[in-house]
């Protein structure tokens, strides 16, 4: 199990990997700074039923 996924900041189109909280839900939503270019992006996370299958997509705020 891998407990990380990566985006593409809407931005840069830097791939950003971010680290996946498993206990925080299976659906998730919060808003973070690119490290590249320091633009906000709202990233979502979707967790599948066997925690194996993890989406994340984001969008630019």
């Amino acid at each position: 199990m891998d407990d990380e996924a990566a985006y593409i900041c809407d931005s840069c189109g830097e791939e950003i990997v971010v680290p996946v909280d498993l206990s925080a839900g299976s659906s998730q939503r919060y808003i973070e700074d690119c490290p590249v270019c320091c633009n906000p992006n709202e990233i979502f996370v979707e967790v599948g039923e066997d925690e194996g299958d993890i989406r994340i997509s984001s969008q630019s705020i």
